[in-house]
């Protein structure tokens, strides 16, 4: 992937804080200038609005371009020049020679100004800011394109202006006993006339705004909050209001900071290093909410890159790639969703899951317009949990989300981060869990991003082999070093705490769990022990979901993971045959019943005999797992067919295998979770360019009955669900299901039945042949006097051809599969039956 060209940034639904004025504001770099990167602030060649000027006794040239430089946009401060958060305001000049005398202070040594001028600098703030030295107070600033900056003191009558050092340095000596309270009054210059000065705040004259305790437990890698550590944070500090700017980069030889607020010109703000850690930080007083920040990195061998922040919890709206500074102001109204939801253990509560691409789900809708017709859609239908794919901020939108840049940042695409809070407030108000989809298996490989972030492999492994994605042209995260696991875990915890998340569902776990994964002989190294399993990744993902779970109560957590790797959803203190503790994952998707079952399905009735063992297997190891059963958007691109299009036949019998086959999966075993589209029948495959076809359910269309039946089964099966335990109360035990007859496949016939925790039986019957079978005999427990249907996907207002079991069945004492009394029933074509007691 490449850098991408500037868009139109805003996809807000709701208005914005108005900006604060920024603390650093310079003059606009010279014509066809432009900035590094996709994602310039305002539309570029638009001319700022400036402060009212004063004519001045000398002009200069406008000063050049940055040399990576793309079409900025002009600064809030020169929008507005209102006076910072510090308690002065811009005072009147006074008439030459009435400041304070200034001596002239000692020169830079030429390694440490060649090293602020190039961006190598460790320690700015020994050099910049004001200092005590013999006989008063030195005050040094870097203030590229200034005419001139004057110190404005308590202790000093007027002002006193700095001597230009050349290069934007200014600096002097004013004779006061202790370094005061201060502000600096900026002079510029646009080409033509002076500007008025700008009164700011000296970034440079603050402690550290980053505690002891963060950087000890990020050196660690235990800092379960990063987010609150690491990235642009609003805040006050020493009394000031502006940003605390923090990033881990260990191998930069600097750090500054570009952003709309000083042009993408970072020569102004060099970060200072925080020891050991590979931490940067700088605090600036007076940028706020929606400023826009990139990090320029010098690296190991002194050439630049420009980068989003990877802590970034706003971004601009891809294409542009800039990071965004912002802070929640959403106020929160689940607070008894959250009080319940730990209430009940997931495996044994209702769970059916509707997965849903937002962007595509009703194409052009804002977070907020989808919070007034999601929620209401889902609850209508039953179902009890939304799966939103990838949310984190990507560039492509073609991956779906699932080649992540943006790893603590909603997609921007549909709104703020406090936009997408809104969507899952109204979700839980509506009384349905979200679950997101999370990527921690790898990342894209665009070079304003993460790869290579300092210059050298940080997030990535730093040997090719193992960093290289064979199947995805991505890279694979370092597992195994602390900092990354870091950064993975508490990213976790970010979206279940900060967003309110039910659950997370870890995309791609397989290819995390295996060294050679889509690898060939000689692509890759064995473990120590000589195995193939990838131990750093275990570790992470024991790690993770062990500090999920003892966080947030309630969160479950679901893995995709499509191989027989032993103990996923069991306790990470579990240790299986091969020498691995459990995963600790909650859930975990069954792939095998998924393709087993749609190749049962998609074959012609006359063949499935011959199949029948693959509708059966899953039984064999359903409880070596605790399952979901997925219908998910891999079954339904790139040429597998929508669901309704997989089935063999006509169109009726199209429609009549897609009910039968919901009606089997919905009775098995294990949770669902179905894609959109696939409850009306949509017959066309997905694609995130349209999302699913509505028209198909407009009452002016002639085949509209068709596909509202099938949703209207898939709302029944929901409610029948949600209302019988048998069907979820003891999903991850044997005790909950039994077999009535497996072995009929002649005619195409699988019969169980489920348990709740009482006993209390459900018997489900599928039948996918396309004939009716009158009197078939199956087995039931002797203990119940008759039994009535309660679903059947045959009946008319589905679609189907209203084949029913319409009077209540009564056992006779006739033996029939292991049991001394057994029903007789008529089986309609291609449908499943579900019975209960009376």
């Amino acid at each position: 992937m490449t850098a991408r060209t500037p868009s139109d940034r805003s996809s807000d639904s709701s208005p914005q804080p108005e900006l604060p004025t920024a603390s650093l504001p310079v003059p606009a770099p010279a014509a066809g200038a432009a900035r590094a990167g996709a994602g310039a602030g305002k539309s570029a060649g638009k001319k700022a609005k400036k402060p009212a000027r004063r004519k001045a006794p000398q002009t200069a040239p406008a000063p050049p371009a940055p040399a990576a430089a793309t079409a900025p946009a002009a600064p809030s401060a020169l929008e507005k020049p209102a006076a910072p958060a510090a308690p002065t305001a811009p005072r009147p000049r006074k008439e030459p020679g009435r400041g304070r005398r200034v001596r002239a202070a000692r020169p830079l040594d030429s390694g440490d100004r060649e090293r602020l001028l190039s961006g190598a600098h460790h320690d700015p703030h020994g050099l910049l800011g004001a200092h005590p030295v013999p006989n008063g107070v030195a005050f040094r600033t870097l203030r590229p394109y200034a005419r001139a900056v004057t110190v404005v003191a308590e202790g000093l009558e007027v002002r006193a202006e700095l001597n230009d050092d050349g290069d934007g340095f200014f600096s002097g000596v004013l004779p006061l006993r202790a370094v005061p309270a201060y502000t600096l009054l900026v002079r510029y210059s646009d080409a033509t006339q002076e500007l008025d000065e700008l009164e700011v705040r000296d970034p440079y004259g603050f402690l550290p705004a980053l505690g002891d305790l963060d950087l000890h437990l990020i050196g660690e890698g235990r800092h379960e909050e990063l987010w609150k550590a690491l990235g642009a944070r609003i805040m006050t500090h020493q009394g000031v209001t502006g940003t605390r700017f923090t990033v881990w980069a260990p191998n930069a030889r600097g750090v500054r900071i570009a952003g709309d607020f000083n042009y993408w010109d970072g020569t102004s703000l060099p970060m200072r290093s925080l020891g050991s850690t590979g931490v940067w930080e700088l605090f600036v007083p007076g940028i706020g909410d929606g400023a826009l920040y990139k990090f320029d990195i010098t690296r190991p061998d002194g050439s630049h890159t420009l980068r989003a922040d990877p802590m970034a919890r706003r971004t601009e709206v891809p294409p542009a790639t800039a990071s965004v500074v912002t802070e929640s102001h959403h106020v929160w109204h689940d607070e008894e969703w959250l009080a319940h939801r730990a209430d009940r253990s997931v495996h044994e509560a209702p769970f059916s899951v509707y997965e849903v691409h937002l962007a595509s789900w009703r194409p052009g809708l804002t977070y907020r317009q989808l919070a007034s017709q999601l929620p209401a859609y889902v609850k209508d239908l039953g179902f009890t949990h939304v799966e939103l794919m990838p949310i984190a901020e990507h560039p492509f939108g073609g991956s779906w989300g699932y080649q992540v840049t943006g790893f603590y940042a909603p997609t921007s695409r549909m709104g703020t981060p406090d936009d997408f809070r809104y969507l899952v407030d109204a979700l839980h108000r509506a009384g349905i869990g979200v679950l997101v989809d999370w990527v921690p298996a790898h990342f894209p490989k665009d070079d304003w991003a993460l790869a290579q972030f300092d210059g050298r492999p940080l997030y990535e492994h730093a040997d090719p082999q193992r960093a290289e994605h064979p199947d995805w042209g991505t890279l694979e995260f370092d597992y195994g070093r602390t900092e990354v696991r870091n950064f993975l875990v508490a990213n976790a915890v970010y979206w279940c705490e900060e967003f309110h998340v039910d659950g997370l569902r870890v995309d791609a776990v397989a290819s995390m769990l295996y060294l050679d994964y889509s690898r060939e002989e000689g692509q890759w190294t064995p473990n120590e022990h000589g195995g193939r399993e990838n131990p750093d990744a275990v570790a992470f993902l024991q790690e993770m979901n062990a500090t999920v779970y003892r966080r947030c109560p309630g969160v479950v957590t679901i893995a995709e993971e499509s191989t027989a790797w032993n103990g996923v959803t069991r306790a990470t203190h579990y240790v299986g045959p091969d020498g691995f503790g459990g995963l600790g994952f909650g859930l975990k998707w069954n792939m095998g019943w998924m393709h087993d079952s749609l190749d049962y399905v998609s074959k012609e009735p006359v063949h499935r005999k011959y199949h029948h063992g693959e509708m059966t297997f899953s039984m064999v190891y359903a409880y070596s797992e605790n399952y979901v059963l997925p219908i998910s958007h891999d079954e339904v691109v790139h040429g597998k067919r929508a669901l309704v299009s997989k089935m063999p036949g006509d169109w009726w019998q199209q429609r009549a295998n897609e009910r039968a086959y919901l009606g089997f999966m919905w009775a098995h075993p294990g949770k669902q979770l179905l894609f959109m589209g696939q409850e009306f029948a949509q017959g066309a495959e997905w694609s995130e360019g349209h999302g699913p076809d509505w028209w198909l359910l407009d009452p002016s269309y002639e085949a509209e009955p068709d596909h509202r039946g099938v949703r209207d089964l898939v709302r029944e099966l929901n409610t029948v669900y949600g209302a019988t335990p048998a069907l979820w109360q003891r999903d991850t035990v044997p005790e909950g299901f039994a077999w009535v007859d497996g072995d009929a496949g002649e005619d195409n016939v699988f019969a169980f039945l489920r348990f709740d925790a009482d006993g209390s039986p459900l018997l489900a019957v599928s039948h996918f042949s396309p004939v009716v079978r009158h009197q078939y005999r199956l087995g039931v427990p002797e203990e119940f006097s008759a039994w009535t249907e309660v679903l059947n996907t045959d009946a008319a207002r589905y679609g189907g051809g209203d084949v029913l079991n319409a009077d209540p069945l009564k056992p006779e004492p006739v033996a029939a599969h292991g049991r001394p009394v057994s029903l007789q029933l008529t089986l309609p074509p291609l449908a499943t039956v579900w019975l209960r007691p009376v």
